[in-house]
């Protein structure tokens, strides 16, 4: 996993993003992320070990993963190849990330992540 270089007020603005995202029900691109939090370069890279290093610390707190709620662009509606791999070192999930399994293990996250109520962040 790589470092994670993020300021405090970007983490939270993360948080604050991901929460109403869970609290509204819906999904978030990672490029709306990127336009609303103002990273600074190299952007995606910190969004993405920022992502990497939430799904650690929900896994550690046995939580469904926030950083679900995060999905490309394109076509597939699904988290980026690297979201699977960070999962499948978690042990959350194992198989190929752009498969009928990868789809059906993120829709299921995605639910229980809306269903779970979060402690409040100290």
């Amino acid at each position: 996993m790589s470092a994670v270089r993020i300021s405090r007020q970007h983490w939270e603005g993360l948080l604050g993003e991901l929460d109403v995202a869970r609290r509204q029900r819906h999904l978030l691109t990672y490029r709306a992320l990127l336009e609303r939090l103002q990273l600074p370069s190299p952007a995606m890279q910190t969004l993405t070990a920022a992502l990497e290093y939430l799904a650690v610390l929900d896994a550690r707190a046995e939580q469904p993963l926030r950083s679900s709620l995060v999905i490309s662009q394109g076509a597939s509606r699904l988290p980026r190849t690297g979201f699977f791999e960070c999962v499948e070192r978690l042990g959350r999930f194992s198989g190929p990330s752009d498969g009928m399994a990868a789809a059906s293990w993120h829709a299921s996250e995605v639910v229980r992540v809306f269903e779970y109520a979060y402690p409040e962040e100290a």
